[in-house]
């Protein structure tokens, strides 16, 4: 009962509401920068041809092929474009 009362006066517990509020605000910037990169023009073909090999191994019922490739070569091409800019932005 004492700890409970310490507690309170302390105002401990509002403290824990406003860490949780600060938290929520912060944006990180790696995914901003994959967002912008991804609309680059080398990032939207290369999304393209992924997206062109999922729907035409969705179509199959039965296939041997993946769409690996494509994915590795998006994720190369957004991620040349996020190193090349994140790095200036970070202290």
């Amino acid at each position: 009962m004492v700890f409970e009362e310490k507690m309170i006066l302390n105002g401990e517990p509002e403290d824990e509401e406003e860490e949780e509020e600060e938290e929520e605000d912060l944006v990180d910037p790696l995914e901003t920068m994959r967002q912008k990169c991804a609309e680059t023009e080398h990032c939207v073909h290369t999304q393209e041809r992924l997206e062109d090999c999922e729907t035409r191994v969705g179509s199959r019922s039965s296939t041997a092929e993946d769409c690996t490739e494509e994915l590795f070569d998006f994720l190369h091409a957004r991620d040349h474009c996020v190193s090349h800019k994140l790095f200036h932005s970070v202290k």
